[in-house]
């Protein structure tokens, strides 16, 4: 297998990442995933303004051009025989790169820019959930971030696995909606689709701005806000969102059957056909 790993392409097992790079160290850098489909990207302009903009606000250089990093993606695919694969992904993971001992940001940096590619799978047709006890920090300026540190979700997923569920919904630190593990939460109130706003602790998914365009054109009402959990476990029909898995119906919600809503399937279909637009 081809990594693509700081301007070239190199064997998985000869691939060398600095032992004093603060992406391993201490968590110092940012991560998109990507689903690709028949060799495209999907929304890869997003997805790299996303990356970029969380770039600047760490202030992380950026090694790559837009147009190089989709030029690394796509050499990367080939390389990988996946350039016409029905379906696979890319994770673009950029850290600060080598650094000295300690926590403070060197004056100067030499990030590294990794991109791993793999075959993917069709995600399943729904999941169960649960409300974890992990909460997402208000206060935390990484909470909006696809940053490194992920080990509030890996927790969450943990707890729900151990519950005998595929998927977690946190809330964050003041008691309201945030988001799943992997992903944003959706729900239906009557006609009526709900997601907590981004002005909170969660992830301005690309997916889930797409979603949100879709319903618009589709008439749909739309609500973003601070979200009471209580909504949720009576919601009508939820679903979560990611760039993997598009749309994701949760069957079950802390143990309560929840009904498939026709208005899910709508959009579901809207979405499919627009990330597949030529």
């Amino acid at each position: 297998m081809k990594l693509w790993l700081n301007r070239a392409l190199v064997d998985a097992g000869g691939a060398h990442i600095a032992p004093n790079d603060r992406g391993f160290l201490l968590g110092d850098g940012l991560f998109e995933t990507l689903l690709v489909l028949e060799g495209r990207p999907v929304l890869i302009d997003a997805h790299i303004a996303r990356l970029a903009t969380a770039a600047e606000i760490l202030r992380i250089p950026l090694p790559l051009s837009p147009a190089a990093l989709k030029t690394a993606c796509a050499d990367l695919l080939a390389a990988n025989a996946l350039d016409r694969a029905p379906r696979a992904s890319l994770r673009v993971t950029l850290t600060r790169g080598p650094g000295p001992r300690g926590i403070a940001v060197p004056p100067e940096v030499s990030p590294t820019l990794l991109i791993t590619s793999a075959p993917g799978a069709e995600p399943p047709d729904s999941v169960r959930a649960v409300i974890s006890t992990i909460r997402r920090n208000t206060n935390s300026p990484a909470a909006q971030l696809k940053a490194l540190p992920y080990l509030d979700n890996v927790f969450a997923k943990e707890e729900a696995k151990l519950a005998g569920a595929d998927e977690a919904i946190l809330l964050d630190t003041q008691g309201h909606l945030a988001c799943a593990s992997v992903g944003n939460v959706f729900f239906w109130e009557g006609k009526k689709l709900v997601t907590p706003a981004t002005d909170g602790p969660i992830l301005p998914g690309i997916t889930r701005a797409s979603v949100l365009a879709l319903a618009r054109k589709l008439d749909i009402e739309t609500e973003e806000g601070l979200i009471a959990p209580d909504r949720l476990l009576r919601a009508e029909g939820i679903f979560l969102t990611n760039s993997l898995t598009g749309l994701l119906p949760v069957k079950k919600m802390d143990g309560r059957e929840i009904p498939a809503h026709p208005e899910t399937q709508r959009l579901s279909d809207a979405y499919e056909a627009f990330i597949r637009r030529p």
